[in-house]
């Protein structure tokens, strides 16, 4: 009985829950970020700016279905919150199994499409032509290990769902080590360039992937139940309801990256590394209040399977704290020192504009970082009340401010605009989630 009720977070002091449930996450996620930022200084020191410039043009589409390969996981792991906050535990483990059979076939098909509109995406998007091929390569290669990152992604949704976020902590600190060591050997060893920082992410998913769902079988063999069903049409039905409002909002940061990157490529290789580097910096730095938004969701899907909205208050203004108080630490930190964090991606003597245009990027967005948690906290109360409607509002709000920005302003300020536009959109989603916390429909929404 022990065992069942491990990692809920319904009952007790929900400060201590979710500080003990966050901080794995937090940490787990900058380790995922930590081997992506990696993979991005390898290559542009041993292969120059035109490579690292490659693997940029490539982010905002890898991003895109890593973010879909998130959403997927997430919208999932909300059904599972709730039945297992419920003590549901035949019908959760109903609805895992439903999930991963679905997030298996839904990642093969989705590596066939981006097989086909690989290089066409790219033209489209107005890839500069000296590292066209370089960045073609990379995304072929990285399609083909799409099965690994959906499963990944869905195993560390559910363990989170359950309560446990530190085996994904665990996996993601395996993962990181792995794919840096195989960076060094396939890049500065073999020097594969672009092409081996494909391979060595694909390796390290894939090994990462087939541990989780070994931890994870062992897991849910403890929580015992009576026979359950493989497959439940009504719960994928449930589970999609949530998931792909998710789908979307997680894939509007990167369509909306996707969009403005296509809007500034036209300034250059130089102007496109600066940026490549500032979005990696930028995408490490808002991990932990991103991480935070989704612990408030888990809590708020636990405590409305449990019938017990009265706590979801508390624990919201415990995560708003939590997420300020990151955002503006790292702010302090990046306002400052940006172009040290720049230059470790580039050769200071060689790429002097490209750090300048990077630095900049990041001393202005980072001030506001604090909007950025306050928007992904007050949005993971939505998600986890299955709110879907508003949640997607928020997002979509956010996205259509940021695009509608750039392109107005990209020529004018020759891209910098940029650096305003995000900001804009947070404040903007934060507003329209408070508005609805504090109107209270969210509390009426059931998904099981």
């Amino acid at each position: 009985m022990a065992e069942q009720i491990k990692g809920s977070m319904v009952n007790g002091n929900p400060t201590k829950a979710l500080i003990g449930f966050t901080l794995p996450m937090v940490a787990g996620n900058l380790f995922q970020q930590f081997y992506n930022i990696m993979d991005s200084i390898i290559v542009g020191n041993v292969e120059g700016e035109k490579a690292l410039a490659a693997v940029g043009a490539s982010t905002a589409i890898t991003m895109l279905f890593v973010m879909v390969a998130m959403g997927t996981g997430i919208g999932c792991s909300v059904v599972i919150s709730q039945l297992f906050g419920a003590k549901q535990l035949e019908k959760m483990k109903t609805a895992i199994s439903t999930a991963l059979l679905s997030i298996l076939g839904f990642s093969i098909f989705l590596s066939v499409v981006g097989i086909v509109i690989n290089r066409g995406v790219m033209r489209l998007m107005g890839t500069p032509k000296d590292v066209f091929e370089d960045a073609a390569k990379y995304m072929q290669i990285y399609f083909f290990g799409f099965a690994f990152l959906f499963l990944y992604n869905a195993f560390s949704a559910i363990f989170n769902a359950l309560g446990d976020s530190r085996k994904p902590l665990l996996f993601l600190m395996f993962s990181s080590l792995l794919n840096i060591g195989l960076d060094l050997y396939f890049v500065a060893g073999l020097h594969m360039g672009v092409a081996g920082v494909a391979w060595a992410t694909l390796i390290a998913q894939g090994i990462s992937a087939l541990l989780s769902f070994y931890f994870l079988m062992v897991k849910l063999r403890k929580i015992k139940t009576s026979k359950f069903a493989r497959f439940d049409g009504e719960l994928l039905k449930n589970m999609i309801k949530v998931a792909i409002p998710t789908i979307i909002q997680q894939s509007i940061v990167s369509v909306g990256m996707l969009l403005i990157q296509s809007a500034v490529n036209r300034f250059g290789s130089s102007f496109l590394a600066g940026y490549t580097a500032a979005t990696k910096i930028d995408n490490i730095a808002i991990v932990p209040m991103v991480a935070v938004g989704n612990a408030a969701s888990t809590y708020v899907a636990q405590n409305m399977g449990a019938k017990k909205p009265g706590r979801v208050g508390k624990g919201y203004r415990i995560c708003l704290v939590m997420a300020a108080g990151i955002g503006l630490t790292i702010a302090l930190l990046l306002h400052f020192t940006g172009d040290s964090f720049i230059g470790l991606f580039l050769d200071t003597n060689s790429s002097a504009e490209a750090i300048s245009i990077g630095a900049d990027y990041l001393s202005t967005v980072s001030m506001f970082y604090f909007v950025m948690g306050l928007m992904n906290v007050s949005g993971g109360v939505l998600r986890g009340a299955a709110d879907m409607g508003w949640f997607l509002s928020c997002s979509l709000c956010n996205l259509m401010t940021r695009v509608a920005l750039t392109y107005a302003f990209a020529d004018i300020t020759h891209g910098m605009i940029i650096m305003w536009a995000n900001p804009a959109g947070w404040s903007i989603g934060l507003f329209i989630a408070v508005f609805r916390y504090f109107q209270g429909g969210w509390k009426k929404k059931e998904i099981i």
